[in-house]
């Protein structure tokens, strides 16, 4: 399937920049995608989790954690930031706690060891804590939220990004906190699985490299200058250049503000306490150290702790109760976290990938120099 221009298929004025948009086939995209890791270094199975984790992101409409990340990644990799196949070294272990520590590795590889261990410790003692340290880029972090819920866990995760000074707190204007993505993935019982997930900053970085690439303009006032005045410039981030993904977000002169004011900026500053300080991970900090992610992780079974039957009838009971409020708008719906993915990934798996022409073009560049051509995969 040849990359098909979106702006015959949407209608004036709809969200993205329909003119410079194209639609990728998913399923092509991503043995491309995996390829190109293999292709920089990866092994095949961390290369497939790489692609699977970005195609997630993609496919549920978080696409400032997808595909487009892609170049940033192989670049942090061939400077070594980012390090290809390593496993999560267990430093502490005291029962239903664990430390582990990524040695930024691939947050695709460090963060399903540290679910699968949070769940082995869950399931014997009905709760468990792991923190993670040094992790490479998390990905969408309701992707470890769902692998949980799905095993029919309760996950809470708490994430921050060391030297990653994105986000402006309450009442200022300088960079001192990270985007700090928070996620809660809830197990219904036969059903579909309740899957919180978001950046603490009222928008995701990521969304602003969107932005910067071509594709949905941001909200207004989102970002804040080094003056105090409101921005949608993705230049307020990036600075004044040809590729703000490769360039990065330090050349910028502004921040992204705190998502519900304070309210927001002080669930921000928790995620750094909890998964930055008490990891030892790092906060995003003013020392100049290495980007990387630390997580700290809550796990409930309810079956071992004897409550899921009555967990399950409750949450049904409450869930339903919920969907019944009136809508605001005569075509609107009230819909449950997790709900919206679920309907964009059938339409996505079955529509393409939506992507702007300058980030199609980079991903192609970056396949090219790591001795791959797209057209090999009919894109």
């Amino acid at each position: 399937m040849k990359p098909q221009n979106m702006a015959a298929a949407r209608p004036s004025g709809a969200g993205d920049r329909a003119s410079d948009m194209v639609l990728i086939a998913a399923e092509p995209l991503r043995r491309m995608i995996a390829d190109i890791f293999q292709a920089e270094g990866c092994s095949a199975a961390e290369a497939a989790r790489v692609a699977k984790n970005l195609m997630s992101a993609n496919l549920t409409g978080h696409d400032s954690h997808g595909v487009l990340r892609t170049p940033r990644y192989v670049r942090w990799l061939r400077e070594g930031f980012l390090k290809a196949d390593q496993a999560a070294e267990i430093v502490t272990d005291t029962g239903p706690f664990a430390l582990l520590d990524g040695h930024h590795g691939f947050g695709q590889t460090v963060a399903p060891q540290s679910v699968e261990l949070g769940m082995k410790k869950a399931a014997a003692a009905g709760v468990a804590i792991i923190a993670v340290r040094n992790s490479g880029h998390i990905g969408r972090v309701g992707d470890w939220a769902e692998m949980a819920a799905e095993a029919g866990f309760v996950s809470v995760h708490f994430v921050n990004v060391a030297g990653s000074q994105l986000v402006a707190p309450f009442g200022g204007v300088d960079r001192r906190l990270s985007t700090a993505p928070f996620a809660v993935g809830f197990p219904i019982e036969g059903g579909k699985p309740v899957i919180l997930d978001f950046a603490t900053s009222m928008v995701a970085e990521g969304k602003i490299m969107v932005a910067a690439s071509g594709g949905k303009p941001l909200p207004p006032g989102v970002l804040i200058d080094h003056d105090g005045s409101l921005s949608s410039d993705p230049a307020t981030l990036y600075g004044q250049g040809a590729d703000a993904n490769l360039r990065g977000p330090r050349a910028g002169t502004g921040a992204i503000r705190a998502m519900g004011e304070h309210k927001g900026s002080g669930l921000a500053l928790v995620c750094e306490l909890l998964a930055g300080a008490l990891t030892n991970s790092g906060c995003c900090g003013p020392d100049n150290r290495p980007t990387a992610n630390g997580m700290l992780s809550f796990y409930i079974d309810p079956r071992s702790l004897g409550l899921a039957e009555t967990m399950t009838a409750e949450a049904r009971h409450y869930l339903d109760w919920v969907k019944t409020s009136r809508p605001a708008s005569p075509d609107g719906e009230v819909l449950l976290p997790g709900e919206p993915e679920r309907r964009l990934k059938a339409k996505r798996l079955a529509e393409g990938i939506p992507l702007s022409e300058g980030a199609w073009n980079s991903i192609c560049e970056t396949a090219r120099l790591a001795g791959i051509e797209p057209a090999r995969y009919g894109l």
